[in-house]
């Protein structure tokens, strides 16, 4: 694949400029050039470049970098990221993710992927790791930047590791409150909610999971056999607000006994109106104080 200077920006989290200053002075990338003299630049430039921010955020000089074999960078990423401090080994973290994503290996995408859940949990590793990494991604995903293969690799991935995670915890046999969680039938992207089905279970909430695609016809069905407190759907589509609207007033209908909890796209949710029944999660803190019998594990 090729990206442009701006797709490097976003995925390793360095300015334009200042990618552009360390080709000029320190011939950190090489890129090809477009027929319209713009940069392009190919997965090994972009491999390169986040094994440079990764030492960077270590404290070597980009002038030291530079001059350095592939196979000395590696050696060093090795040695150098047991000397960073523990916000540098975040952005270590994302950028290597990225790296072996990009390049389709599982087996070190997982190896340190399982190194961070080890090291910070699930919920600390999912704020700070991957909700960043997939954050990054996602915009070069809606302009398709970055083929479908890639999108479907790492998250597969990444919704393994949440899955084994609530595998781990008991069924709350005793819980108060029961949440329903489900994405619109146009909506697949549930990694979020995903999360928000361990957290919930961690916090001894008995969850009914249903997924992404699901019918409004379906919550119908489950609200007559079941007692719902609480419902959590995510709209992260861009739509068209009438029809927007039109759904919430129609799952409104539908739940009247549960509250409502809506997250996503903040620019198809400020446009909705009478939702003042509705509680709109703007970030994971919104989401995890609202849940105050959570117990940790």
């Amino acid at each position: 694949m090729t990206y442009t200077i701006s797709d490097l920006e976003q995925l390793s989290g360095i300015q334009s400029h200042t990618i552009r200053i360390w080709e000029q002075r320190y011939n950190a990338l090489t890129p090809m050039r477009s027929e319209g003299n713009t940069r392009l630049y190919d997965d090994k430039q972009l491999v390169k470049l986040l094994n440079i921010v990764s030492l960077n955020q270590s404290g070597l000089k980009i002038s030291k970098i530079c001059k350095l074999s592939d196979a000395e960078v590696k050696t060093l990423l090795v040695k150098e990221y047991h000397q960073i401090s523990s916000d540098q080994q975040v952005e270590y973290y994302i950028t290597q993710l990225i790296k072996f994503g990009i390049a389709f290996e599982e087996k070190s995408f997982c190896s340190l992927l399982d190194e961070a859940l080890s090291t910070y949990g699930l919920s600390a590793t999912y704020k700070s790791i991957m909700y960043p990494l997939l954050t990054r991604l996602g915009l070069m995903w809606l302009k398709e930047d970055i083929c479908p293969a890639h999108e479907h690799f790492l998250t597969n991935i990444i919704k393994q590791k949440i899955f084994s995670a609530i595998n781990e915890i008991p069924i709350g046999e005793n819980a108060e409150q029961t949440w329903l969680l489900f994405l619109p039938e146009d909506e697949d992207h549930d990694i979020g909610l995903l999360y928000a089905n361990y957290f919930l279970r961690s916090a001894n909430q008995k969850v009914i999971f249903l997924g992404s695609k699901v019918p409004l016809s379906s919550l119908e069905k489950v609200f007559a056999t079941n007692h719902i407190d609480h419902i959590l759907f995510f709209m992260v589509k861009s739509r068209h607000n009438k029809m927007a609207q039109q759904y919430i007033y129609q799952l409104s209908e539908i739940c009247q006994n549960a509250k409502i909890h809506l997250a996503g796209n903040g620019n198809v949710i400020e446009k909705l109106e009478n939702i003042s029944h509705i509680n709109w999660i703007k970030s994971l803190n919104d989401f995890e104080n609202s849940i105050p019998t959570r117990i940790k594990t």
